[in-house]
């Protein structure tokens, strides 16, 4: 399956190796030897298409997670390569000359989270949110109930239903209207009391 990877172990500090199924394997690599080993998978293992660049907010620990997904067409196998940057300084090395496709990827992520890639062409272009000011919206510490009510005014006839209410009358009809009868007797007894 991935016979390479005790030859990949050998060269780079791989940690966190976890075979998710037969043909995807995530591995994770320090933020210095991060293209290194893009390059390498691609220039010798065959992964020659770039999926998707993610990241993911661990903000207890103060780190963003980057996901390289690359995809081999000889083997049909994928390998995804993560790497954690700080969240106080998040840079991270483009890989635009790699795949041209990954521009895209770093514009996003750097209007999403603020994750920077120097160098990258148009990486401080906008994307979605021309003119945005606050916090990138993707981090967990923007509160974007916040900014929804700060943004957007109230207006006539608009209203917000719980969700789990809303679920529970869908899923369970019967059961929710048990549930507020029960919830009305218990207030009015305690109204009397």
């Amino acid at each position: 399956m991935y016979d390479y990877l005790e030859f990949i172990k050998a060269r780079f500090p791989l940690s966190n190796i976890v075979i998710q199924r037969q043909n995807l394997v995530f591995v994770s690599v320090e933020q210095d030897r991060g293209v290194e080993l893009i390059t390498h998978l691609r220039d010798y293992h065959g992964y020659r298409h770039l999926v998707l660049i993610s990241a993911v907010d661990y903000i207890e620990r103060g780190v963003f997670q980057l996901t390289y997904l690359l995809h081999n067409y000889t083997t049909h196998q994928d390998i995804g390569i993560r790497i954690e940057i700080s969240r106080a300084q998040p840079v991270m090395d483009s890989i635009h000359h790699l795949w041209a496709a990954a521009q895209v990827y770093q514009r996003e992520l750097r209007e999403m989270f603020g994750i920077d890639f120097p160098g990258s062409p148009d990486v401080e272009k906008p994307m979605i949110l021309e003119g945005w000011d606050n916090l990138p919206p993707m981090r967990r510490d923007f509160d974007s109930e916040k900014y929804s009510t700060e943004t957007y005014f109230p207006r006539e006839g608009r209203f917000t239903r719980n969700p789990k209410e809303e679920m529970e009358k869908k899923l369970y009809p019967i059961e929710a209207e048990v549930k507020h009868e029960i919830i009305n007797i218990v207030r009015k007894n305690r109204t009397h009391n």
